[in-house]
């Protein structure tokens, strides 16, 4: 097992240094047009220069700024969607009460509905979490309502054979079966939530790693592009291993039953 796991990390790091490799040899040899690709030399130069500062920041203010904003309402959206998902899960009528809500809006592009979060809630931050919250809620929310119907009805009759009440059924039974699916869901999350960021920096907004790339590709700045798009992805990476790690520790039994 361990010895596949080397091969599988080696194949990972092989492919990696394959299109670094690709991208170093199309913009040496001029084949891309160095304004639209940028080479990995400048990219990195550009890197060295955002970390001192863009337009008055640091890249890493503009991180944190958009890991603040991703992060909260990451948070609302868990402590929200989790208990309604698994609630819909659980009763017939309240999934058929908020079911028509969330596939009506779980489709919309986020900017269908922005401008009207906008309108209610102003221009600051709270618009831009709002639009987040609504991005993360929904994959939540719906990999709950399918962990709890997929769990198998007989664990859940043999439990009630040997007595147990329908509190010890949901917490011994339903929620330890849904977690690996919760998790599913919460990695799902995070990416659509990262992936709206930029849509939510775009209105009324001077600071974001989602800002600097909006701002970098209006002056054709491509290599500030890059190197957003790349802390981004990195970020992304940490995040979801993060989260990899916080199953395997919490949801041990994930994957082998």
């Amino acid at each position: 097992m361990k010895k596949e796991k080397k091969i599988e990390k080696t194949i990972s790091m092989a492919v990696v240094v394959v299109i670094l490799f690709l991208w170093y040899i199309t913009t040496k040899a001029g084949i891309a047009d160095p304004l639209l690709v940028p080479s990995p030399g400048k990219v990195w130069q550009s890197f060295l220069s955002v970390c001192g500062g863009y337009k008055g920041s640091s890249l890493w203010v503009h991180l944190g700024v958009s890991m603040k904003r991703l992060l909260i309402s990451f948070g609302l959206a868990f402590i929200t969607a989790v208990p309604l998902g698994l609630l819909s899960g659980f009763s017939n009528r309240f999934r058929a009460a908020l079911e028509p809500i969330i596939e009506f809006y779980r489709p919309l592009p986020p900017l269908a509905y922005y401008t009207l979060l906008v309108l209610a809630l102003g221009i600051g931050d709270e618009s831009k979490i709002a639009l987040l919250f609504l991005a993360c809620f929904a994959p939540i929310y719906v990999s709950c309502v399918s962990a709890v119907l997929r769990v198998k009805q007989d664990y859940i009759n043999s439990a009630y054979t040997l007595g147990a009440t329908k509190m010890q059924v949901f917490w011994d039974v339903i929620f330890p079966s849904c977690l690996p699916d919760m998790f599913t869901g919460l990695k799902t999350a995070i990416g659509v939530g990262y992936s709206t960021v930029v849509a939510a920096e775009m209105v009324a907004a001077n600071k974001g790693i989602g800002w600097m790339v909006l701002d970098a590709k209006n002056w054709l700045r491509n290599d500030i592009v890059f190197v957003g798009i790349i802390v981004m992805g990195i970020t992304g990476i940490l995040i979801s291993v993060f989260l990899n790690l916080l199953e395997k520790k919490l949801v041990p039994w994930s994957g082998k039953v």
